[in-house]
Order: structure tokens, then C-alpha cells, then sequence
């Protein structure tokens, strides 16, 4: 029996195709084990929104074969579809598959000889046309379920309809079937709902079929399934029918993902997004409006071509002013075949980093500020498997982490706490759960 590792780099979507394929590893009669365990197969699933993720992808490989130096080495992704000549190159590598091929690497790898020099299966962009169903299971407490894949939007600065394809779903009927399948292992209280654009759910075979809201109200009728939780969503695609719905729902939880790129029109406008700062603000109020206590993160950009001080520190007082819970903050990096790269203005790096900074210290006084508001107050936990010095975490519904004395029957468990303080790391103390479960 060969055993078979895995490594992701890159998103929730990422995590979700990674583990699918595991699945079918284990089908085929592979054993699944540890990055560590001196695998005869490593399958790294690549990233490539930065440049910072292509350079992870290389240093895992060098880690790969220091570990198993006889190991086969498939590289797979979106760095692999990007890229594929350029990864063929690297020294240790075996094999990499395309987007289109991801899903078919053991019939195309069969038997995992390693070859005299690297084999690509990279297909043209165009021919990831397909739908390929996919969820997390085993690695974590929530589940990652994959409901729409590709994007047909283009910003300026993405790669990501370069290498992923147009935007395409799965059927509503596929995806309850998928939910009710993970509901019955009764193991599973929480269900991410994940895609690249997963807003612009419905499209299937280039027609819009269904819309967005018409899974999450289907979704919220499945037995057994305790959470659900909305991974990311597009400003314009964020409905007042969607937060309405959400605010009512029992099982959605307030808690919304919501990319703004920049605070400025002109910066938004070169970024060929599809809004402007008005409706974001406005998104934010209707949701603080319905769910004062709803977490909202945010995606944002520094250093973008063109980007002035003036348009940085617009950003900056619009995203001080707004009532949003944290911030990811991501540099600009410069990405092949996109159309950023047509506009001359520079940012210096020194400058994107300055800028970096700053917003990750807003953010920082942004979530400890959400937080404070939530002290003393009653909420459910999701306790993971996640424990240190004693102490094991957990999620609210509203996305607050939470830290509380260990106990092993709460593990994959919800139960009701009490926020009592927030500790030197920046997490939720939680009373002992049992006695505020007694309690209340």
C-alpha cells in the first residue's frame, strides 16, 4: 500500500479539492498520511495570488525531498496551471496537472514512476469547462463545500479566471445531495460555503440557472447541519434579499466576508470593479442595521498601480469609519497577463509595505474593538480539536475565537459560554462551558 501526502497553499477552495482528492486515493487503496511520513507521493495544491505563494510552492518541494528523496512529486493548482513549464523546471518536481486534469492525476500519473524528466498535463484554460464537486472531511471541525468554481469578472490586478476558467456551478440537487451525505456522518456541525466567486452562484453550462439565494434557502431546510456560513461574497452580488434572509435564518450565521479591494472610486474603477464605495458602505449599514452584532471582514489592496497617498489614506479614514470587524490585507504584487501591468504609475514596494502596515494595525484596533462589544455576552462555541497549554478554541457564531479550559467531550461540540475577558493573545476567555451550560 503507497502512502500518499498532501500539501495546500491558498484559499478554502483549495482545502476543499485537496481533500476530495485524498478521497480518491483512499478509494483506489492509498493510504493517506503526514507531510512527514516519509510518503512514496506528495501532491501539493498550489496558490498563486502572490508572488509570495509561487515561492512557497518551491520551497515545500525542496522540503518534499529532504524528507522522501525517492518521493514522486505532483504539483497541481492554480500556480500549475499558470505556470507549468516554469514548475516542470523546478529540480525534484515529477508532475504537473492543469486545472482540467487536477481530478484525473491517478489515472494520469498511473502508478507513480517517477519519469526521467518532469511531465506536464496543462490544458488550455478553456477546457476547465467541468464542474467538479467537492468537500473537506477529516482535517477539521468544519466542512469546506465547494459550490461554484471559475469567475467571469477580470479585475485588473486576478489571475484567477486565467487559471480556474469562467464561472460554473454545481446543481442545487447535487449540492443538497452533498449536504444531506455529510449531515448523516453526524460528525460535521458546520458547513462552509465556498467558491472563488460564490455569490455568482447558478451559472451551469454558461446559463444562469439558479440564483445565490435560492441555495442558501434550500440549504437552510437540511436537516442535521447545525451552521452554515458564507465564505466570501461580492459587495454587488450581496443582496438586501440576502441579508434579510441571513438575519432571519437560524442557521446562517451573521457573519459576512465581504472584498472591497480600495476605498477609492478611482483606485476601484482601474481595478475594473464592479462597484463603488457608496454601495459598500451601504452594504455595511444594512447588515449593521439588521445584525448589529454580525461580523464583517474585509479584503483589502495596498499599492496598487496608480495608487496615490491621497488615494491610500481615502481608503484608509473610509475603512476607520466603517463598522467592520477586520481587515486581510494584501500588497500588490505584479501577475503576468494582467491588465494592471498597462497602467505605469508604480507603487514603490517600500510604499506598498508602508501602507501594509498601517491597515494591518487598523485592523488590529478594529477586531479588539469588536470584541470588547461582545464581553459578557452569551454565545454559542464550535470547539475544534485545537488545543494549547491547557486551553482548547473554538468559534462563535459571529466569528469571535474563543478560549476555554480543555475539555475532550466538547471537542466538534456546540455550547453556550459566556465572553468573560479578552487575554494577552487577542482571544475570547470563555467561563468553564459546562457551568454556564447549567447556568442557561
Amino acid at each position: 500500500m503507497k502512502k500518499v501526502a498532501f500539501y495546500t497553499l491558498g484559499c478554502k477552495l483549495n482545502y476543499s479539492e485537496t481533500s476530495t482528492i485524498a478521497r480518491q486515493f483512499e478509494q483506489k487503496g492509498y493510504r493517506k498520511v503526514d507531510f512527514t511520513d516519509t510518503p512514496d507521493i506528495f501532491i501539493i495544491n498550489t496558490c498563486s495570488v502572490t508572488d509570495h505563494a509561487d515561492k512557497k510552492c518551491k520551497k515545500i518541494v525542496r522540503e518534499a525531498r529532504a524528507i522522501a528523496p525517492n518521493a514522486y512529486v505532483a504539483i497541481i493548482g492554480c500556480y500549475a496551471q499558470l505556470k507549468p513549464q516554469e514548475i516542470s523546471g523546478i529540480e525534484g518536481v515529477d508532475a504537473v496537472l492543469g486545472a482540467a486534469e487536477k481530478f484525473r492525476l491517478i489515472d494520469l500519473l498511473d502508478g507513480f514512476v517517477r519519469p526521467a524528466q518532469a511531465q506536464v498535463f496543462a490544458s488550455d484554460i478553456s477546457h476547465a469547462n467541468a464542474f467538479h464537486h467537492s468537500f473537506s472531511y477529516g482535517d477539521r471541525t468544519r466542512t469546506f463545500l465547494k459550490v461554484q468554481d471559475g469567475c467571469n469578472y477580470n479585475c485588473a490586478f486576478c489571475t484567477i479566471p486565467l487559471a480556474r476558467g469562467e464561472s460554473r456551478s454545481d446543481t442545487l440537487e447535487n449540492i443538497l445531495a452533498k449536504t444531506k451525505e455529510i449531515a448523516l456522518t453526524k460528525e460535521i456541525k458546520e458547513i462552509v460555503l465556498t467558491g472563488v466567486n460564490t455569490g455568482d452562484y447558478g451559472i451551469i453550462n454558461g446559463k444562469r440557472i439558479y440564483r445565490f439565494i435560492d441555495l442558501i434557502k434550500e440549504l437552510d431546510q437540511v436537516e442535521g447541519i447545525e451552521r452554515f456560513r458564507i465564505s466570501s461574497i461580492e459587495p454587488n452580488l450581496l443582496t438586501d434579499e440576502i441579508i434579510e434572509f441571513v438575519a432571519q435564518s437560524k442557521k446562517f450565521v451573521p457573519h459576512f466576508h465581504i472584498p472591497l479591494q480600495s476605498g477609492s472610486n478611482k483606485i476601484l474603477r482601474l481595478m475594473y470593479r464592479r462597484y463603488q464605495r457608496e454601495l459598500y458602505a451601504d452594504r455595511i449599514h444594512k447588515i449593521k442595521q439588521l445584525m448589529p452584532n454580525c461580523c464583517i471582514g474585509v479584503d483589502v489592496i495596498v499599492g496598487f498601480p496608480a495608487e496615490t497617498d491621497i488615494d491610500f489614506l481615502e481608503t484608509y479614514h473610509f475603512l476607520n469609519e466603517l463598522d467592520i470587524s477586520y481587515l486581510h490585507v494584501f500588497t500588490y504584487s505584479e501577475r503576468a497577463n494582467t491588465d494592471a501591468l498597462k497602467i505605469k504609475e508604480i507603487v514603490p514596494h517600500k510604499t506598498r509595505n508602508d501602507r501594509s502596515k498601517m491597515l494591518h494595525i487598523l485592523s488590529d484596533k478594529k477586531k479588539r474593538f469588536f470584541y470588547e462589544q461582545n464581553v459578557n455576552k452569551i454565545a454559542t462555541v464550535l470547539f475544534e480539536n485545537d488545543i494549547e497549554d491547557g486551553k482548547m478554541h473554538g468559534f462563535t457564531e459571529n466569528y469571535i475565537r474563543v478560549s476555554a479550559k480543555y475539555d475532550p467531550l466538547l471537542i466538534n461540540e456546540l455550547k453556550t459560554v459566556q465572553l468573560t475577558e479578552i487575554n494577552e493573545k487577542g482571544i475570547m476567555e470563555a467561563q468553564e462551558p459546562e457551568i454556564v451550560y447549567e447556568l442557561h
